[in-house]
């Protein structure tokens, strides 16, 4: 096999096009066979194949700086940089999804959040034209999809203002991000798409006129001269060269003579350069291609030949969530649905079928899809916006000064909160109860289980003077968790035995580690401990019911899946603090650290954020206040 010879980029220099080809075929048949045994993002890297292999012979990496944004499409990038063992692939001690500067020098950037390679790119060429590195490129790759978020055109605004600094942009254009590119962009790249190239035009005038005497080459220099006109009219790439950005193409981006032609005029210009391929997410794989939802933007665990699921998913929170707002959407017609290109991930393609005109693709753009809320809001409907956790901290200052400062009845729906896991550091949804308890009047619900996702979701949208936040985890629901009683507006999980006048421990209980609490729970008795378990529900604002349960307890513990910095425990401790409660406090939570790629178990196992390791530090604290020991103890609990 040719890939296996492939130990980095400068060995493509050796092969013939009929090699080249014959790798692009071996690098589609690894990546089916690789990405089915462990999941992963199987159909953009199907489509970048050819783009790729041109991207590394043109370009000298890593002297040169090849970007890709968001890095989902960085598979084949790693095989042809010496990484070509997959098979732990997003799990522990494997390969990382994204690119990873622990894996490779080749790898530049990691934030696998979109539209930001070309900011990254401006950025390192500024560097290169300071330090006078003119033998040095940056080529960033960016998908049309990443093309519709804001950051990518305030980057080309500044990339476009220096018409001598050097620095390729190559829009990687395959009609989507996760399913197909929406807005005015896509538009106009479609119109790209489907007319005839002006380069073919004047090649075919040239030679015509050029056979003419006399008048043949002063006529074609006028209509050389007349270019931007007619590429307005042939091939409407003026949006581009309006701000000053020199356009190749649209290039068959399967065609690797053609890719290279390409890139090498462009790494040559000196100044900024787009370089427009169009390609075919999952191209040469008949499943991919033929699921339209997403082309597998990403799969778990298939088989290769059908491209079916090895095993039947169990009910996810996603799932749960996506019906309920189909009932919600029957009994309330001013409700709305928002997404943030992301339709199916976070469960809104049922909506969007039941309702269509009641659905906004804003784009990969979740700031504007924020504030696009409020205005819907004050118009007086109340909007949904599904998005991942992770990606709202990129619309703080909208969910701040648009939505809470104008008290607008916006319901937020995290998905994917907490510890992710495979994804990485970037999409640990880890950051939101932190970042939100800064905002004045937002509420924010962490359901235990799919009933109280469904309940609380109902609860959300009936909000109508403040942002409401709905927040869940990745993957299979939990089984329900029933409560036993109701203290103010907190369930009550577990309490300790009616013959018990002060329990030693309140355990304080957020979204889905409520089992995990009565676990923790279950193993404080086993040391004669009692414990109280409340689940409150809205973790903000802290219910005020709380502090005074808190007062009749000797220890309160907070477990929560969020950044311990600022989480939901700081925010208990200050309205114990305020209450006049001086009870002692713990929080466990996820420590302010970014988390490399594994299990979900494996990392809350590593953080120590498991039963018995909370557990073993709870009667640690307890004994310490019983005076039977000086420090917190070691021991296990058994």
């Amino acid at each position: 096999m040719l890939l296996t010879r492939i130990k980095g980029p400068r060995d493509l220099d050796r092969l013939s096009p009929e090699q080249l080809n014959q790798l692009a075929a071996e690098i589609r048949s690894f990546l089916v066979d690789a990405v089915s045994k462990t999941g992963g993002h199987l159909g953009p890297n199907l489509g970048v194949v050819e783009l790729t292999i041109a991207l590394h012979r043109v370009f000298e990496s890593p002297k040169d700086k090849v970007l890709f944004d968001t890095g989902h499409q960085a598979y084949v990038h790693k095989l042809l940089t010496g990484r070509q063992d997959f098979t732990g692939l997003r799990t522990k001690g494997g390969l990382s999804g994204y690119p990873s500067r622990a894996e490779s020098e080749h790898d530049v950037i990691e934030n696998s959040h979109a539209s930001t390679v070309l900011g990254w790119a401006d950025g390192l060429a500024k560097a290169n034209q300071v330090l006078g590195r003119e033998d040095h490129h940056v080529a960033a790759v960016i998908g049309d999809g990443a093309l519709t978020g804001g950051m990518a055109w305030e980057a080309l605004n500044n990339i476009a203002a220096a018409k001598d600094r050097p620095l390729v942009i190559v829009v990687n254009d395959n009609e989507r991000s996760y399913g197909p590119t929406i807005g005015g962009l896509a538009d106009h790249l479609a119109t790209l798409r489907t007319t005839d190239g002006y380069e073919r035009f004047l090649a075919r005038g040239k030679d015509l006129l050029e056979r003419t005497p006399v008048v043949g080459k002063p006529l074609y220099e006028t209509l050389h001269g007349a270019k931007k006109g007619l590429k307005d009219f042939i091939a409407p790439q003026g949006m581009f060269e309006d701000l000053g950005l020199k356009y190749i193409g649209p290039i068959d981006g399967h065609d690797l003579e053609a890719l290279e032609s390409a890139l090498t005029r462009a790494k040559r210009f000196s100044g900024p350069v787009i370089v427009h391929c169009l390609t075919q997410k999952g191209r040469g794989y008949t499943p991919a291609l033929e699921h339209e939802a997403d082309r597998f933007h990403a799969v778990g665990v298939i088989h290769p030949d059908t491209g079916l699921p090895v095993k039947t998913a169990a009910a996810s929170w996603t799932s749960v969530f996506a019906d309920e707002m189909v009932k919600i959407g029957h009994d309330r017609p001013d409700v709305v649905g928002i997404t943030a290109a992301m339709l199916h991930p976070v469960g809104l393609n049922k909506f969007a079928e039941a309702f269509p005109d009641r659905i906004y693709d804003v784009g990969i753009a979740e700031q504007h899809g924020a504030t696009s809320a409020a205005g819907l809001a004050t118009g007086g409907v109340h909007p949904v916006f599904a998005v991942y956790a992770t990606f709202l901290n990129r619309a703080f200052d909208q969910v701040l000064m648009d939505v809470a400062l104008h008290k607008c009845g916006v319901t937020f729906v995290l998905d994917r909160a907490g510890v992710t896991g495979d994804d990485g550091a970037s999409h640990n949804g880890m950051w939101d109860m932190s970042i939100l308890q800064v905002v004045p009047g937002l509420r924010l619900a962490a359901p235990r289980d799919a009933e109280q996702l469904r309940a609380q979701l109902r609860e959300a949208v009936e909000v109508e003077d403040a942002p409401t936040v709905v927040r869940f985890s990745k993957g299979v629901v939990g089984p329900a968790v029933p409560a036993i009683g109701r203290i103010g507006g907190m369930d009550l999980l577990r309490a300790p035995a009616p013959e018990v006048r002060q329990p030693d421990v309140l355990i304080v209980s957020v979204g889905a580690l409520a089992p995990m609490c009565l676990e923790i729970a279950d193993l404080l008795d086993k040391q004669g401990i009692s414990a109280t378990v409340v689940d409150p529900r809205w973790v903000k604002p802290v219910d005020e019911a709380l502090a005074p349960l808190a007062d009749r307890h000797r220890v309160v513990v907070t477990v929560e899946d969020n950044g311990r910095t600022g989480g939901v425990g700081a925010a208990v401790s200050q309205a114990l603090r305020d209450a006049g409660v001086d009870v002692p406090l713990r929080d466990f939570g996820i420590p302010q650290r970014f988390l490399d790629h594994a299990l979900r178990k494996e990392i809350l196992a590593e953080i120590g954020l498991t039963a018995p390791d909370i557990a073993r530090q709870v009667t640690g604290l307890v004994a310490k206040l019983d005076g039977r020991y000086d420090t917190e103890p070691a021991a296990a609990v058994d």
